[in-house]
């Protein structure tokens, strides 16, 4: 991963400490000239998304918080923009604390005070690995809404917007929003980490991973290290037209749709059956969410399947995540 050996370079040349205590200073709100609150920053080729209004969170809730009651995948829900992608691997940087405040440096500080109403500024900052260095993005907190609710990205909780805010930023970088409708997961999980992306297609014919149990036994392996050494992975169905896209499945897994993995465990079989059905004692899973927060996994092992119900509670690794 991207080591910060030195101090992150000002993106558009915006130092968030000074900028922040300049506005403090005057008592008023941050306006970003870099990334203005108009369609420009929405759209460059397509209409925007219905009648949009940039409103500040204070507008939207009576108490806004920068983090409500710790973070985790479930603060993460993708809006009307395609950028699943995006919102997936925001949900794998949520379960890991050490990158996701690497990302988002001193959360507290940034986050409003209660007790201090003068000390908010409306600006924040966020970091990503890029060319071989991070960079330090600053925003405001104006974001787009529609009928009063946020467009994109925004948390479970109506009054939490980290998730919303990075989203902003990371679309500051990119331009606008609208160039963050579709891209890939590995891409995003490279901006958060630094770190290099190795992607494995499961039905690659020189490995074949579906018929060779050496290679599948490999995999699995692998996979289980890199979950224990905290790698954020992801997940998703390949399409070979566009009518394929976000098709669903039988089993409930959406085709072309990024999916996070959360968990990668080997779990020890009951002997109530099971045993014999599958053959072995442990059997290998994975655990996926979706950031929609719907559209659930729906076989073997899904919620009140024979196989998850056959398993003792503290054991189960399939539980409900956000619709994961």
């Amino acid at each position: 991963m991207g080591i910060l050996s030195k101090a992150p370079t000002p993106y558009k040349g915006q130092k968030y400490e000074d900028l922040r205590k300049q506005h403090q200073a005057n008592g008023t709100l941050f306006e970003d000239p870099e990334f203005p609150a108009t369609n420009a920053s929405l759209v460059y080729s397509r209409q925007a998304p219905g009648q949009v209004t940039w409103k500040r969170p204070g507008e939207l809730c009576d108490n806004p918080h920068f983090v409500v009651a710790g973070f985790n995948s479930g603060d993460v829900h993708q809006g009307s923009l395609g950028n699943c992608w995006f919102v997936a691997a925001t949900g794998n940087l949520a379960q890991e604390k050490e990158l996701w405040e690497r990302v988002i440096p001193n959360a507290k500080e940034q986050d409003w005070d209660d007790d201090d109403k003068s000390s908010y500024a409306g600006i924040f900052h966020f970091r990503f690995w890029r060319f071989g260095e991070w960079l330090d993005v600053v925003v405001d907190d104006r974001l787009p809404t529609v009928n009063n609710k946020l467009t994109y990205t925004h948390s479970q909780e109506g009054n939490e917007f980290w998730s919303a805010l990075l989203e902003k930023a990371y679309a500051k970088l990119a331009g606008c929003y609208e160039n963050l409708d579709g891209g890939n997961t590995a891409d995003a999980l490279v901006d958060f980490t630094g770190g290099v992306a190795e992607s494995v297609d499961l039905q690659n014919t020189t490995d074949n991973f579906l018929t060779n149990e050496e290679k599948a036994k490999e995999l699995r392996s692998n996979m289980k290290k890199c979950a224990e050494r905290k790698y954020l992975m992801s997940a998703s169905i390949k399409v070979t037209s566009a009518e394929e896209m976000e098709a669903k499945t039988d089993s409930g897994l959406i085709k072309g749709h990024a999916y996070g993995i959360t968990a990668v465990k080997t779990v020890k079989l009951a002997d109530t059956g099971l045993l014999g059905m599958f053959n072995k004692q442990k059997i290998y899973l994975i655990r996926l969410r979706n950031p929609w927060g719907e559209k659930e996994w729906n076989g073997a092992w899904s919620d009140g399947s024979v196989f998850y119900v056959s398993v003792p509670p503290p054991k189960r690794l399939f539980h409900k995540i956000g619709g994961g």
